[in-house]
């Protein structure tokens, strides 16, 4: 198996030689341009995108090539249609004693152009050698999903504090300054924009301090299809040293935190909870205060219906530093993946959420408001007062007849969509065995099911 052996190349010292003007050609010049000083084209016709290159740094030669275009030291790129051409310049190149790289041909290259990650100073490279480019791109579009690109914040950040310490004298050692550096809040904190913070812990390393790394994560899970996390949530997840989640968190979520985080469930059902809300909130801070990163992992949202307004509460007011993480929440991802739009202009020109289940244990809601005809009504946690919720909404004023939707483990592979009327859905459910989490969608959107289901 052909090996390839990765370097940098600083482009400001490098000469290349682009030999082609076609859409293949176009795209390596466009790679080069943006890194290199140098880059001559030569070809009789060129692009129009090519053309829009030319300057101080790309210079166009629109004639045929000959053997003497080349010189010791270039990167010569062949790129033409004719594999005669790009062969008898590929032997002429390398006896000027240049590099070369044939796009039609591989297999006997010099050099190759890897897949590329920038977030600058930070580049990644991904490169088969060659051998198999969809295999490049696919793994640069998975790595590309999961390095924000905030990292090039970070880097420059790093690159500029790297600068301070080797100008100021500073007489910490290195080596361990930067480890420590790595194990703080800091490069969290610049991330999540606050350089302020990350530059105050720095003055605390080179102080000789010990900064708290302490730090609390309230992260939305979203409804339980792991696709469903947002970047974010997946990376302050697998960062975690200690993990509190609730019921509502699915286990293929659950397998992406580290195997050595310590787990806590902390779930709640009615009339059930494992941790009172109070002694959650304790949990979070005491722990975040013993320097740990303190993950709390909400399915849904946590700022819907998530008492996650209460828990960062309880973190402000002692100080431990915070970050929330939207996630997907349950009305909007099932409602997506039940093929019920939420508004619809024909249907519904608003949509509220509320929960069936208030902090009293009842199911007082202002029905006058819930009972409007061009208004979508989602219903979190409102399957065991389904009956009264029917009975209510028809009281005050809804038809008996409007549609209703129960979305049973919403997004998820065992997903089941059970539809009626206002009429006939407590009847329906009485006769069911139908299991939490459950979502209940009220409203004519609900006839689109039929017609939109995906899933």
């Amino acid at each position: 198996m052909k090996k390839g052996l990765p370097l940098v190349l600083n482009g400001e010292r490098c000469r290349f030689v682009v030999v082609g003007g076609g859409s293949v050609a176009t795209r390596k010049v466009s790679s080069l341009v943006r890194n290199a000083s140098d880059v001559v084209v030569i070809s009789p016709e060129v692009s129009d995108d090519i053309r829009k290159y030319a300057g101080d740094r790309c210079r166009l030669l629109e004639r045929e090539v000959t053997g003497d275009d080349f010189s010791a030291g270039d990167y010569v790129v062949l790129a033409t249609d004719s594999p005669e051409v790009n062969s008898s310049m590929a032997d002429a190149a390398r006896a000027a004693g240049a590099w070369v790289c044939r796009t039609d041909d591989p297999s006997g290259n010099d050099f190759a152009f890897p897949a590329v990650i920038d977030r600058s100073p930070l580049q990644i490279a991904v490169s088969t050698n060659g051998a198999t480019p969809a295999l490049t791109r696919m793994v640069r579009q998975r790595l590309e999903a999961f390095i924000p690109s905030d990292y090039g914040r970070l880097g420059q950040w790093m690159e500029a504090l790297r600068l301070r310490l080797r100008t100021d004298g500073s007489s910490v050692s290195r080596g361990e300054f930067w480890r420590r550096l790595q194990r703080s809040q800091a490069p969290e904190q610049v991330l999540a924009r606050r350089e302020d913070v990350a530059d105050s812990i720095v003055e605390k390393l080179l102080n000789g301090e010990e900064p708290s790394r302490g730090e609390a994560f309230l992260v939305g899970a979203g409804p339980g299809d792991p696709d469903l996390l947002t970047f974010r949530a997946l990376r302050l997840m697998q960062s975690a040293d200690i993990v509190f989640y609730d019921r509502l968190v699915s286990p293929a979520i659950m397998e992406l935190i580290p195997e050595d985080a310590e787990r806590y469930y902390v779930g709640k059902a009615r009339s059930d909870h494992a941790v009172p809300q109070e002694g959650i909130n304790r949990l979070l801070v005491e722990e975040a205060l013993k320097g740990k990163r303190v993950l709390r992992l909400k399915g849904g949202d946590p700022f819907i219906f998530g008492r996650g307004g209460e828990e960062i509460e309880e973190l402000a007011a002692s100080g431990v530093p915070f970050q929330v993480v939207p996630g997907i929440t349950a009305a909007s991802g099932c409602s997506a993946y039940a093929g019920i739009p939420l508004t619809h202009r024909d249907h519904a020109q608003s949509v509220r959420f509320v929960t069936g289940h208030m902090k009293d244990g009842t199911c007082n809601l202002p029905w006058n408001e819930l009972a409007h005809p061009q208004q979508t009504l989602v219903i979190y946690m409102g399957l065991v007062g389904l009956p009264e919720i029917c009975r209510q909404l028809i009281a005050h004023g809804l038809s008996a007849e409007t549609p209703i939707a129960l979305v049973e483990k919403g997004t998820l592979p065992d997903q089941k969509v059970h539809t009626g009327t206002l009429a006939t859905m407590a009847d329906y459910v009485a006769g069911k065995e139908i299991q939490a989490p459950t979502l209940t969608i009220v409203g004519s959107v609900v006839s689109l099911h039929e017609k939109l289901r995906w899933r």
